[in-house]
């Protein structure tokens, strides 16, 4: 690990990467020193809890994966066959619960990018899984393989950029049933941060479990005790697993790597229209994953996963960073604290351009995430267009964002030299602090330096170009492709994913992987 989070907690504040020409914060641990936010008083969080216990037990879940409703049954769980619904009492419940940890680790192939899960840890996620990609230079189109490798390569450039999202775009050039090989090998060559693969089936989250042991020179048993590789279980809310995702997650679970169940509530459509029955169905849907991942194997890493926002009631349309979406982020908080779990929430806007709406409906949802105390903040830099589009310059003013709200969470340090009673006392009244040595002492590093803000007045503005936040954004992610160094990988190592691609290509073929 880096030393970055030692200074943090002695209270210096980290000085900036200078390897790279665009000013950013250095890679670090973020922690969220502060209380977190409660909306729900005692008594309700305790409703909503004993409703969703209600749903579990009298309304259950439908579980498409035949397997996985044997080891439910076995475990405990009524299971109606003819339909697939799977109903669990409040004791198998709470018997998983106290068996899934409260954090974890991941290590990547650096053991310098590992990152903690859990407590007050704080951890951005790049966007995940848009089938577009848009620019302001070349237009909206489809996701493809090269402007993949160039989302990698922006996360790896970007320090505040902890994980890599399941397919940042779909490579839609590339064939559907090997695409994921080509991603996981751009993670694992082109970055070294942690990265998210896909559980569509257990073959792909094997692949992605075999790869990076191969990537960190480790048999697939030491990864077990090591993990390395997360995924994201999306349920078909209302109440259905379907057996795809079901197979993934239980593949993952049994290699003791982690998972993240998440309810897609969207108030209105998958859930009902009132805040706290979608928090009661999703926690329901939230608490069934957990179960069945401490069955598959007890003890293995699993996330509460929440993603509750609304619709709009007029046309339909899926809303993000509402004020509703921002409240389910605080209070799906609380709900993951209860059952010391920890929390994934999101980062997203519903806007179709990088633009005010998608700045501060990004803003509304970010901070429902950190005043939730969110864990992994997901699709934290480059969501667009509610998820259908990965975009360039919406990443980079996420990042501007990201690199704000960190060192919003910096606290702050008060002790004789800070107080400056000397500097007060020795500048006169009216006069000013530029030049006195408390100033010149800390001038460097006194304040944040933005990435996309532009603090000219407007006569310099105008003489530059009149170019707004998003036109600068464009400036600035060309520049970081430039600056992009690839991360060091052994010759070997990076033969033998080489191969290993090359042999589940040629084994997957046209069929499932």
């Amino acid at each position: 690990m880096t030393d970055e989070p030692r200074k943090r907690r002695d209270g210096a504040r980290p000085r900036r990467s200078t390897s790279a020409a665009l000013p950013q914060l250095p890679w670090q641990a973020v922690r969220n020193p502060y209380p977190p936010m409660e909306l729900l008083s005692a008594d309700q969080l305790e409703a909503i809890h004993v409703t969703s216990l209600r749903i579990l037990e009298e309304l259950g879940i439908e579980l498409m994966s035949p397997r996985a409703r044997a080891l439910l049954r076995a475990a405990g769980a009524t299971v109606d066959e003819s339909c697939g619904n799977v109903r669990l009492d409040r004791e198998l419940v709470a018997k998983a619960l106290s068996t899934a940890p409260s954090s974890f680790s991941l290590t990547p192939r650096n053991p310098e990018r590992r990152i903690h899960l859990g407590g007050n840890h704080l951890n951005f996620g790049l966007v995940a899984g848009p089938p577009n990609v848009h620019d302001l230079e070349r237009g909206r189109r489809p996701g493809n393989y090269r402007d993949y490798c160039d989302f990698v390569r922006l996360a790896q450039h970007f320090n505040v950029i902890h994980l890599l999202g399941n397919q940042v775009c779909a490579p839609i050039d590339l064939p559907a049933t090997s695409r994921h090989l080509d991603t996981y090998l751009a993670n694992l060559t082109l970055s070294d941060r942690v990265f998210h693969c896909t559980a569509i089936g257990a073959g792909r989250a094997r692949d992605a479990i075999e790869m990076v042991a191969i990537a960190r020179g480790l048999s697939i048993e030491e990864l077990a005790e090591s993990p390395a590789v997360i995924t994201i279980i999306s349920v078909n809310s209302p109440r259905r697993f379907d057996e795809a995702m079901t197979d993934g997650l239980m593949e993952m679970a049994s290699h003791g790597q982690p998972v993240v169940i998440t309810p897609f509530t969207l108030m209105g459509a998958m859930a009902p229209v009132s805040l706290a029955a979608a928090l009661a169905q999703q926690n329901a849907e939230a608490l069934f994953g957990v179960v069945l991942a401490q069955v598959v194997r007890s003890g293995t890493p699993v996330m509460y996963g929440a993603f509750t926002s609304n619709v709009d009631m007029r046309s339909g349309a899926p809303a993000f960073g509402t004020p509703e979406n921002a409240k389910a982020n605080v209070a799906s908080g609380q709900l993951a604290r209860r059952y010391r779990l920890p929390y994934r929430t999101s980062n997203a806007s519903a806007s179709n351009a990088a633009d005010a709406q998608g700045a501060y409906e990004t803003q509304m949802s970010l901070w429902g995430a950190i005043l939730g105390h969110g864990n992994l903040i997901y699709h934290a830099a480059g969501w667009q267009e509610g998820g259908l589009t990965a975009s360039y310059e919406k990443l980079v003013l996420d990042v501007e964002m990201l690199q704000m709200m960190t060192e919003f969470l910096r606290p702050i340090e008060v002790n004789e030299a800070e107080l400056g009673f000397e500097a007060v006392a020795a500048v006169p009244t009216g006069g000013h602090f530029f030049g006195v040595p408390h100033t010149m002492a800390r001038y460097e590093h006194a304040f944040y330096q933005p990435l996309v803000s532009n603090w000219q007045n407007f006569e310099s503005w105008e003489l530059a170009g009149a170019h707004d936040a998003t036109q600068r954004a464009t400036t600035i992610w060309k520049r970081a492709l430039l600056e992009y160094e690839q991360p060091p990988l052994d010759t070997a190592i990076a033969e033998a994913l080489e191969v290993y691609v090359a042999d589940r290509r040629a084994q997957i073929g046209d069929g499932d992987p």
